[in-house]
């Protein structure tokens, strides 16, 4: 292991988390409290709010990218929707298989979700 590269989280319930001295060869490896790992956040409160943010953001700005397809009147509902399916949801959704689940982070990914049936739809607010 590289320990200019190796950091330690300490996952813990409390507010502040314990202190924690672990040395490779001597070198006291950085405490964080959050690091990014394969693309995913992991932070010491054991929580997902974070990474389930900025999952969101980058489907989001995907979407965006893919909007002159996704919004396509032409071409079929069910073509968009596997498209939505294919390039959008695995950019949400990708690490899913660990994160904790609340109410309120499930409520927030059904509303990331309208969105962009919302948009792909043009289905205005008010309505």
């Amino acid at each position: 292991m590289n320990s200019k590269k190796t950091e330690v989280v300490v996952i813990s319930r409390k507010q502040e988390s314990p202190k924690c001295d672990i040395f490779i060869n001597k070198v006291k490896l950085k405490q964080t409290e959050k690091f990014k790992y394969l693309g995913t956040i992991i932070s010491n409160d054991g929580k997902t709010n974070r990474e389930i943010s900025a999952r969101t953001a980058q489907a989001k700005i995907n979407f965006q990218k893919m909007k002159t397809i996704l919004t396509n009147k032409h071409i079929s509902i069910e073509t968009r929707k596997r498209a939505l399916q294919c390039y959008i949801e695995p950019v949400l959704m990708y690490g899913c298989e660990a994160w904790t689940i609340s109410k309120q982070i499930q409520n927030k990914l059904e509303a990331t979700e309208m969105w962009f049936l919302r948009r792909m739809l043009r289905i205005p607010w008010n309505k």
